[in-house]
């Protein structure tokens, strides 16, 4: 073998090479300029762009499995009369505030997301409407019973909910479906706020169990958080 055909070796072991010190440093840059794109900075809940593709992708799931989607549209009720009053900075500081409650009342496989501004979106994989329903008056009652202070000052802040689904069955695009559970935070909004609007046409019978189907993919989805 000619002396120009042999391998490289790198003179330093591998804890000390400073090549592989270097590639963990590039990978922690990646892995972290790969979480500022899919965060809100402010909240820490994933961004407008994340929210666009997860529900596609659980669009998508939900043509392939039958299981419906839940969405759920937030506006927090009376939010440029709160940064009037107490300024720009506590307005920030109620956005987390809310932002905490939302994590603490969701499951685990649920996805919050900061919409724009004092608006919030969830998407609510493997759900009918019934409890989509629910977790959005879980997270009323939440606020309820949270109040914040500002500028010393004790105060509740409420928030208005659509709710929707999307179905299997449905032939629509993303934007439409976001368009359809805002129009029904319009009519929380329009009906005097602090309440959860959905289509009430579309609740029958209200099961009470969770299927087989619906295991399934819980179970699924909590294996894929681990490895994730």
């Amino acid at each position: 073998m000619d002396h120009h055909d042999k391998p490289l070796q790198c003179p330093y072991t591998n804890n000390g090479c400073p090549a592989i010190a270097e590639i963990k440093q590039l990978k922690q840059e990646c892995e972290r300029l790969r979480k500022l794109s899919q965060h809100d900075p402010l909240t820490g809940l994933f961004n407008f762009n994340h929210l666009m593709n997860t529900l596609e992708t659980e669009m998508e799931r939900t043509r392939r499995t039958g299981l419906s989607t839940g969405f759920i549209m937030i506006d927090l009720d009376h939010f440029k009369r709160l940064n009037d009053t107490f300024g720009h900075e506590e307005g920030n500081k109620a956005l987390k505030w809310f932002s905490d409650i939302l994590r603490n009342n969701l499951r685990r496989i649920d996805i919050p997301c900061r919409y724009g501004g004092e608006e919030f979106a969830i998407i609510l994989p493997g759900i009918r409407l019934s409890q989509a329903v629910q977790a959005a008056e879980r997270l009323r009652a939440g606020l309820k019973d949270s109040p914040i202070q500002l500028n010393d000052k004790t105060i509740n802040i409420s928030a208005s909910f659509g709710v929707d689904t999307y179905a299997s069955t449905e032939d629509i695009s993303v934007e439409a479906f976001i368009k359809r559970a805002d129009s029904l935070l319009f009519q929380a909004k329009s009906k005097g706020r602090n309440r959860v609007c959905y289509d009430k046409q579309k609740i029958t019978v209200v099961p009470t169990e969770v299927t087989t189907e619906e295991k399934d993919l819980l179970f699924s989805l909590r294996y894929r958080d681990r490895l994730s």
